[in-house]
């Protein structure tokens, strides 16, 4: 029987490729615009909104719980930071939010492994309706860029030019900074707040590293999250099922990303890379 004949495990894989397919712009457009840190700290403040939500409501207040909690993050960091230097807004925002989900998770008798499960996940316990809800946020995110991907890589860019052609700079950092909270939300209960984390950032910078063009980065960031997210789930169910050692799903797929990035980092050093790139430097002139 392989890992996929799983009903569990299959069920695992699909809610983190569907992951991927949205990780991966969202996450090239974070490294873009230098947001690794904030990404972070939105993912951090989602806790207290599924703590919040789970306490409240059991499992079906997580969601809600945390999309709350996003939007408002989200909204909240735009505002300050255009007030504050925007590492003290994003300090602000990560330790009174985080600290107010451990208040609310530590009231339950299963603190400890009700926190466990919101900061790591438990992408083996999957349900039909877990997956269902993660490819509608999915969905709309993947919508949502669609629609204004052109705007946002100009804002990357070249904010200054996007400003004199009409574009709303601010609204457009509120509406990347709500993108990358729902992401969070999306794969919150799946992977947990921590390692979602991870997806969003490590497939994106392989990416970077093996290619400059953008319409080559955003498919491969995508590909390194799902090629991870398969390997991590095929490793831990190996080492578990044939070898008899517990490996954690979530934490596999994560160095998995890790090693994938090494990999890329390596290639990016190679000898015949450099060499090709002074060839074309050399052309152009």
């Amino acid at each position: 029987m392989t890992f996929l004949q799983v009903p569990f495990i299959a069920r695992a894989l699909a809610v983190l490729l569907i992951l991927a397919v949205v990780a991966g712009p969202v996450g090239v457009l974070v490294m873009l615009r230098g947001l690794a840190f904030s990404t972070d700290t939105i993912a951090h403040a989602v806790f207290p909104g599924v703590a919040a939500g789970f306490v409240l409501a059991g499992e079906p207040g997580v969601l809600p719980g945390a999309a709350v909690a996003a939007v408002l993050t989200a909204v909240v960091f735009t505002a300050l930071s255009a007030r504050v230097r925007s590492d003290t807004s994003l300090a602000v925002l990560l330790t009174s939010m985080f600290a107010f989900g451990v208040i609310l998770v530590s009231r339950r008798s299963s603190y400890t492994a009700d926190l466990t499960a919101f900061l790591f996940g438990r992408v083996l316990y999957t349900s039909p309706a877990q997956l269902a809800q993660t490819a509608v946020l999915v969905a709309v995110v993947l919508v949502v860029l669609v629609l204004c991907w052109r705007a946002l890589v100009l804002v990357a860019f070249d904010p200054v030019t996007a400003a004199a052609q009409g574009y709303r700079t601010r609204r457009l950092d509120l509406l990347l900074n709500v993108l990358v909270a729902l992401v969070v939300v999306a794969g919150a209960r799946a992977i947990g707040t921590l390692l979602m984390i991870a997806l969003l950032i490590v497939p994106a910078a392989a990416a970077r590293l093996l290619s400059h063009r953008l319409r080559v980065i955003v498919p491969l960031a995508c590909a390194v999250a799902g090629a991870a997210s398969w390997a991590g789930l095929e490793i831990s169910y190996q080492a578990s099922v044939v070898y008899g050692w517990r490996l954690a799903s979530g934490a596999t797929v994560v160095l998995a990303l890790i090693a994938l990035f090494l990999a890329a980092q390596a290639v990016h050093r190679c000898p015949w890379r450099g060499a090709r790139r002074r060839r074309g430097a050399g052309a152009a002139h």
